[in-house]
């Protein structure tokens, strides 16, 4: 009897750590949770992710914290989140850069966009604004694209870094419009804005929720955005490919999780970031004040939108010829 008893104890163990296993991923989170922004503070991709992060931390009543690390076009800190402990109290920002763009621009990566992380959600796609300098003389695309072509070479676009959508938004746009316009790379789109109003340099792509509150406040000039049709949250500013047709160059931001998450802990952030997204709050703020469209949240169609994606990309990363290796 001792015997049988100590067999059916040990073939039955594997089935109670299982069971508990189970049991604390169902309790996920049960502390902080970090959320890796792969960009400096201050952007885009910072505000979105604050916002989701203080959403995230009411609905399930544990932090998530915002960690913000900026370098490389995104590749460092979508790496710490690549090769994170897969518990889900790592999650982090994806984005365009991560899973698109860096992909196609170098030829190798710390990870593997594919394999490494899971994408659980998209959060929004969003076009980027061509905002100038006040005291640039000129009020709108065609305006702008002249003075460049009266000066060649005395102009400059400011972006967050090579190879960062804002960067290839500004290559593509010079070379459609056939403008000779001098690239200056930042560490992140934040640190921007005080060269840009001041003068320092005369223009940028950017976010739209990171650029509009400023264009809003009249203290830079919004002259397009990079969408194919104009945005719902400023109809008033024209889309770029009304005056240079054919333009486009579109962003997307995303939230991903280390590979080998448990299915649980993916299925519970899944459900509350679609909760999260349809509530009244998050889609005004999306629409009307940052001007994000809002896609189809969840897991569901994932892979294949951001198969799609890189193809749409690969004119604008031919045209820059950057290469980031």
């Amino acid at each position: 009897m001792k015997r049988r008893t100590l067999l059916i104890g040990a073939l039955a163990a594997p089935s109670i750590v299982a069971a508990s296993s189970v049991r604390a991923q169902g309790t996920w989170p049960s502390k902080t949770v970090r959320f890796i922004c792969p960009f400096a503070p201050g952007g885009g991709t910072d505000t979105v992710s604050r916002l989701i992060c203080d959403q995230l931390s009411k609905s399930l009543g544990q932090t998530f914290v915002v960690e913000n690390k900026g370098g490389a076009g995104g590749n460092i800190g979508t790496t710490e989140l690549a090769r994170a402990a897969p518990d889900g109290y790592t999650i982090g920002l994806i984005s365009v850069a991560s899973h698109t763009l860096n992909p196609m621009l170098y030829s190798r990566l710390p990870y593997n966009p594919d394999k490494d992380i899971v994408g659980v959600s998209r959060l929004a796609v969003l076009a980027n604004l061509l905002g100038v300098t006040p005291s640039l003389p000129a009020n709108n695309v065609a305006e702008l694209i002249a003075l460049c072509k009266k000066d060649p070479g005395k102009y400059s676009f400011a972006s967050s870094g090579p190879g960062t959508s804002l960067h290839l938004s500004g290559e593509l746009f010079k070379s459609m419009a056939g403008v000779d316009i001098i690239h200056v790379p930042y560490k992140g789109a934040g640190p921007v804005y005080n060269d840009l109003m001041a003068g320092t340099v005369n223009m940028m792509f950017a976010n739209m929720p990171s650029m509009l509150p400023h264009v809003r406040a009249g203290k830079l000039k919004g002259l397009g955005v990079t969408s194919a049709q104009r945005s719902k949250a400023a109809p008033e500013i024209p889309a770029i490919a009304e005056t240079v047709p054919g333009y486009v160059a579109t962003s997307w931001y995303g939230v991903g999780a280390p590979a080998g998450t448990p299915e649980p802990i993916l299925a519970k952030l899944e459900a509350t970031l679609t909760q999260v997204l349809a509530s009244p709050d998050i889609q005004k703020r999306w629409t009307n004040d940052l001007g994000l469209d809002m896609p189809p949240p969840g897991r569901k169609g994932f892979d294949d939108f951001v198969a799609q994606d890189r193809k749409l990309w690969a004119p604008a990363v031919k045209a820059s010829g950057v290469k980031l290796d």
